[in-house]
């Protein structure tokens, strides 16, 4: 069904009263018929600006995306509200990509959402020409910029791919992005000339971005955690890492667990529902873990080791305080990082006989013909490969990464792909092959009754270990039957995954063949490094307010001071004398005794001194440990 308005949509879909900032502009926007590009920073809610859009208009919205997890987890979401959404992407089977492609085409799915490397195969531009896409939505556009810090060549497919729907309108959608890769998104999607730009501000009044130098990290954390109560999240650059600190906490009484992308879905799911849900407070965890996360009461972000650039880490410190409240996010480094940070970015772009060895080594380990195997899948463990071939674990993963960023290959993290089964024949045929193969029967019957008759015309999610328990017999007797089913093409049984996956987006090469584009490997080395310099000058200067730097970065030049980094903390604590400070300290330590309070209350209630001189007065007090903020986000004397 098509809603009357964005506000009726927003209502009866999501339960909301108002849209945030920007959003109402960008909705009406598209509405009206005009291509948008949004840039609305981490938590500005960006889903929406496509999704309710999506609902007014008559068709389908086509969802491009590179995230398969958020992808699953968005259309996941939409099925709970009732919308009907699906998928496309890297380890699913042919005949399933084939139904959810007919369904677009037939049935009432609002939203398809699809890696861009779908976007050159001749399936789906056939099937998408009969489709009714009135929208485009292309999310995380900035990767479609050779000059942005996720760059992947498949989205250059979009531009061409729109000449096979002509009519339909664009929205681009984005988290961070400079000038000159606003610019290039427009010009590489080819918007029209009238086209609109909305970009919400990158200042976050609630979040202090705080930088030390400091020998003793844990230490560090520690002390940050001590002062700020509640959710907190730590980052950090290595597996290793994540279990070491997270057992540090625990020895220290904060509750934490670590996670990151080594760990199997069931494990990843189960951490991140339970720090939802506050079952534990501190997530520590590699860059693997946060996208699509949408927690409001985060108060503390922390980054335990330098991030690769300024786009990564604004995202990554940006997923605190998104309720509004007082939030910090700090980094900690040390002299060594720096150095350790420009050696990372020299060796991420290996030699092209290197990249073309391991391209070579990976037809050979899954023994693939020149020609063959466009959008063939599998399971991937890269300890082994390197093992194999006697390859150098480290510059192995640059090559493979470098080929996933000239369009060869996609690599996923491991991913949860549930069991998921279709019957291919008719009820009577299905009947008479349950007379002719009794030892079936059961099984068939119990999976028409558990599942219903869905099974005839869509590929259903099923659990074997259900099937098992009502069958009073193994999960490993549930697969081998299911398996003989689909071998005599009664089902179509699509059997879970939950490992890393590798996918040719291309036909394969000959290796020595291979098109490496060796200029644009060069000049991505060279603006990965001018984004690492930037990060550096960020943590090392001394001169301006963070968030100044932050948005100055980005383009934003009519910044002001935010007051509460620790570069203007310290510029109010040199402006202030002994006595000045001590007295004021006294005050709020007076009132908060008596009524413990957030930072805004308390800069409110003074609201006859300077909100900077209060914040550095607090900043002090917390430093001293005669202060603490609660997971609330309230002050308290300690």
């Amino acid at each position: 069904m098509s809603y009357r308005s964005p506000e009726e949509a927003l209502r009866k879909v999501w339960g909301y009263e108002n849209f945030r900032p920007l959003q109402s502009k960008i909705i009406t926007s598209v509405l009206e018929g005009f291509d948008v590009l949004a840039i609305l920073p981490t938590g500005g809610g960006k889903s929406l600006c496509f999704q309710v859009p999506g609902l007014c208009m008559e068709g389908l919205c086509l969802v491009i995306t590179p995230i398969i997890a958020l992808m699953k987890d968005q259309v996941e979401q939409l099925r709970q509200y009732g919308i009907k959404a699906a998928a496309i992407y890297s380890g699913m089977s042919l005949k399933e990509i084939d139904i959810t492609l007919d369904n677009c085409i037939y049935g009432e799915v609002k939203f398809l959402y699809v890696s861009p490397e779908r976007l050159k195969s001749e399936l789906f531009i056939e099937r998408a020409k009969r489709m009714k896409i009135d929208l485009l939505a292309v999310d995380e556009a900035h990767c479609i910029s050779q000059w942005g810090y996720d760059f992947r060549p498949s989205y250059l497919e979009i531009s061409g791919f729109k000449n096979y729907i002509p009519d339909s309108r664009i929205i681009a959608l984005t988290a961070t992005a400079t000038r000159e890769v606003t610019n290039d998104i427009v010009d590489q999607l080819s918007m029209k000339l009238n086209h609109r730009i909305f970009i919400q501000s990158f200042a976050r009044p609630n979040l202090s971005f705080i930088v030390r130098k400091t020998e003793d990290k844990d230490a560090k954390i520690m002390d940050g955690l001590l002062k700020v109560k509640g959710s907190s999240i730590v980052y950090v650059r290595t597996r290793k890492r994540t279990k070491e600190i997270a057992e540090y906490l625990i020895r220290n009484d904060i509750s934490a667990d670590f996670y990151h992308g080594g760990l199997s879905f069931q494990e990843r799911d189960t951490k991140q529902e339970q720090w939802m849900r506050d079952q534990f407070r501190v997530m520590v965890a590699t860059n693997a873990f946060g996208m699509g996360i949408n927690k409001p009461d985060v108060r503390l972000v922390v980054h335990a080791d330098l991030p690769d650039n300024l786009e990564s880490y604004y995202q990554e410190a940006g997923r605190g305080g998104r309720d509004g409240g007082r939030a910090f996010a700090s980094l900690f480094y040390q002299e060594k990082d720096i150095e350790e940070l420009r050696n990372r970015i020299r060796l991420s772009t290996p030699e092209p006989e290197l990249i073309k060895r391991v391209y070579q080594s990976l037809a050979n380990f899954y023994k693939i013909a020149v020609g063959s195997s466009l959008f063939a899948s599998y399971d991937f463990d890269i300890r082994e490969f390197t093992q194999t071939y006697h390859l150098d674990y480290l510059s192995t993963f640059h090559a493979l990464k470098k080929l996933e960023d000239q369009g060869f290959i996609q690599l996923t993290e491991s991913f949860y792909h549930p069991s998921k089964v279709l019957i291919l024949i008719s009820h009577e045929d299905l009947y008479k092959f349950q007379v002719a193969n009794k030892t079936m029967e059961l099984l068939i019957k119990n999976l028409l009754r558990t599942y219903g008759g869905e099974l005839y015309s869509n590929f259903t999610i099923i659990s074997e270990k259900k099937l098992a328990i009502i069958l009073r017999t193994s999960v490993q007797d549930v697969e081998k039957k299911l398996s003989f089913l689909d071998a005599q093409e009664v089902i179509v049984y699509d059997k879970r995954k939950d490992q890393p996956q590798i996918t040719f987006t291309t036909p394969r090469f000959d290796a020595s063949k291979l098109p490496l584009d060796v200029k644009f490997l060069e000049a991505r080395r060279s603006s990965d490094m001018d984004k690492a310099d930037a990060m550096i000058h960020y943590v090392s200067q001394t001169e301006t307010c963070r968030s100044v730097f932050i948005q100055h970065y980005f383009g934003e030049f009519n910044a002001f001071a935010c007051g509460n980094c620790d570069y203007c903390i310290e510029k109010v604590r040199s402006e202030l004398t002994w006595s000045d400070t001590l007295s004021v300290q006294q005050k709020i330590l007076e009132k908060l005794d008596k009524d413990p309070s957030p930072i805004d209350a308390v800069v409110k209630h003074f609201s006859d001194f300077r909100e900077e001189f209060i914040i550095s007065s607090i900043q002090q007090l917390l430093d001293n440990e005669e202060l603490y903020y609660d997971e609330n986000g309230y002050l308290y004397c300690t």
